[in-house]
Parts: structure tokens; sequence; C-alpha cells
């Protein structure tokens, strides 16, 4: 199906981008998956071609434009090439709008020049070893002293953990409140206390690199607080959609370049003297998956389309998550399957596709939780 919802300014961004990828990320990214993280280099080169902060105002080094679909553009180009390293989205898509709405003049002259050029790298930290979705459910506490907050707790699973110069951390500001105690504040790199624990092993995604925060009696400035006290939980509600919006577009660009590379195979690996994908059974699965992903495809770009006008609802943000990544899951999955013993060969992009993408279902909110927001918004 053709897509309409580019214009010709956007195409000519895609093209940007691709070259972009061709040259500073491609050449690189087998070692960053070796090494476990990717060079600050790649950043740097990111902010140079204006590819960070794109809604950023201009005033403060960014691009001026609130258009979302750059960053669309951006995200499913970087998963068609399959290359998770750079951890652009969580800077991008889901930092990006704290600090926009969120900060005041002076911390965006403080952080955004170099949140754009590529200098400050940024992660957001919400899990913690014993609290995944459940957000309220977080122990990690900041107790106001004089001018500072004294934040203790620890955080896992964080993305650009290692890499990053600024961290927006998810605190118990008043643990009586419950979730009208939570509050958002920046730590940075070199803060007394704030340290990085292992650069986590995962399944897949090896060049992102993901790690442990620890915090120890971390004094950090009242001037920190991003937006107002106590209204973290809120906040966290209102960019959420955002990130999951940003996951399922992801989703869905890996599950379409996964299946056109298995339609390729399928055209041209033979077994008994004809094409495998002339097999009636291997047909059926080809037709399936086409399908899925096209009406699919339609869902995602309405969504976009919302939310560049800032009217995608929560519960759709949910909607697509789930659905998206549980397609790419089954889409993955049956690739593998089509393309025999050398879908599980790691030179096959398929078998690479298949230790990554496990993780969509997961992060973001899982699935299960995706549901639940779904049924509260029926009334149920």
């Amino acid at each position: 199906m053709a897509r309409d919802i580019f214009t010709a300014e956007h195409e000519a961004f895609r093209d940007m981008v691709r070259s972009f990828i061709e040259k500073e990320i491609a050449p690189y990214h087998e070692q960053w998956e070796k090494d476990g993280i990717v060079s600050r280099d790649v950043w740097l080169a990111a902010g140079r071609q204006g590819l960070l902060g794109i809604d950023m105002p201009e005033e403060f080094g960014g691009g001026g434009d609130p258009d979302y679909r750059y960053y669309v553009v951006l995200n499913e180009e970087l998963a068609k090439a399959g290359v998770h390293g750079p951890g652009f989205s969580v800077h991008n898509d889901i930092n990006g709008g704290y600090l926009r709405q969120l900060a005041n003049d002076e911390q965006k002259a403080r952080w955004i020049p170099g949140y754009c050029s590529g200098e400050i790298i940024t992660g957001i930290a919400m899990t913690e070893p014993a609290a995944g979705s459940d957000l309220q459910g977080i122990k990690t506490t900041a107790v106001r002293d004089g001018d500072d907050y004294v934040l203790n707790g620890s955080k896992t699973f964080i993305s650009n953990g290692i890499l990053a110069d600024l961290v927006i951390v998810v605190a118990k500001t008043d643990p009586s409140a419950g979730a009208k105690g939570v509050s958002l504040l920046v730590v940075e790199r070199g803060m007394d206390g704030f340290e990085r624990g292992r650069n986590l092993d995962k399944v897949g995604m090896h060049a992102q690199d993901t790690a442990e925060l620890f915090f120890d009696n971390v004094r950090v400035p009242a001037a920190n607080l991003l937006g107002e006290e106590g209204m973290g939980f809120i906040y966290l509600m209102q960019n959420l959609a955002r990130e999951r919006l940003s996951i399922g577009v992801t989703a869905q660009a890996a599950a379409e370049t996964a299946f056109e590379q298995t339609l390729e195979y399928c055209k041209t690996r033979e077994a008994f003297g004809r094409p495998i994908g002339k097999f009636q059974h291997n047909r059926f699965t080809l037709a399936e998956m086409k399908t899925e992903l096209t009406v699919t495809r339609s869902f995602t770009d309405e969504c976009v389309v919302k939310e560049s006008k800032g009217e995608l609802g929560v519960d759709e943000a949910a909607m697509l998550k789930y659905w998206n990544t549980e397609l790419l899951k089954r889409v993955v999955d049956r690739c593998v399957q089509l393309h025999g013993g050398y879908g599980y060969m790691t030179e096959y992009p398929i078998a690479k596709a298949y230790q990554d993408v496990r993780i969509q279902t997961i992060f973001g909110g899982t699935t299960e939780i995706m549901k639940e927001i779904i049924g509260r918004s029926l009334g149920v």
C-alpha cells in the first residue's frame, strides 16, 4: 500500500538518514555489538547532521520543527537497517518530551544545546530491581534538604545507562502521598554518589548500552527538579504514549523488513527442485504475514498522524504498542522457520532480528500492562 502521510521534505530527510546510517553506523555496528556500547562519535555525528532535537527550540540549537513524522522516519530507517545500538529514540522520542515541556528557561539553556549537539547523551531511570511496570511501587527517594534533594536508591535496565551524561530519575519526594508524591529529578554525570553498575549482558540489542544505576546520598540541586514537585507520575503518564508509539513504529518497520528479506529468500532458496515459496504451506504463511502487516500499517500511520496533531490517546498508543510488538515477534519467528537452518545462523539478518526483537513486548510497558490500559479505557 502506498503511504500518504509523508511529504517530499520527509522523503528527502529519509534519504539523508539512510546515507547517515550507511556512513556513520553500518561500518561500525558489528564492533559496537562486540563492545556492548556505541562510540560517542556517532552521537556527535548525529548532532552535526541535525538528527537530535529536531523539535527543540532553535534558540537552544534545536531544529525548531514540532513535526513528529521526522522522528518516525529516523526510527523506521534505523529499524530497517537493523542497527539498534544508538539509543536515539530514547533521547529524542522520550527524554526530549520531558525536557521540552517541563524544563524552565534556565534548564533549557543549560542542557538543550548539548542535547542537540550530541555532547550530552540522555537516559531516563524508571525501572527498579523490584518495580518494573508498576511505577507506583518504586523505592528510590529524594528528600529535600535545603537547596538540594538527597537521592537514594537504584535503577536497572536503563537504556543509554553507561553513556548518559544526564539522567531523568523518577523518585518519591513524598513516600506517603502515593502517586502524588513522585517527582522527576535530573542527575548529571559526576555528581557525588552517582555510580553505574554493569553494562548488562542481554539476549539481543548488544550494541545498546543498558545499565544499572545507583544513587547513594546524591545531592541533586533543587534547580534540577523537572517540572513541579509531586507531578512526576502525571508527567510520566502524559509522555508514555509517545514512547509506546515510537516502539510500535519501530516494530512495524522491523517486521516489514524481516518479511521482505524472507520473501526474497523464499523466491531464491530451492528444495525438491523448486523455490520454497512455491510450496502451498509456505505461500500461505507469506500471505498471512503480508495481510497482517498491511492491516497494521494502516493503524500505525493513523496513530502517527494523530500524534503529529497532538490527538493520540493513551489507549490507542497502548493498542499500537501491544499489537505491533506481538506481531513483530510472530513475524520474525515464522521468518526464521522459513529460513530453515540458515535462520539460526547469526550471519543471516533474520537470526539477529530473532535476538533483538524479543524485548519489544516487554520494555515501554509489557503487553499485559497494555491490555490493562486498554481494558480500563473500556470502563471494565
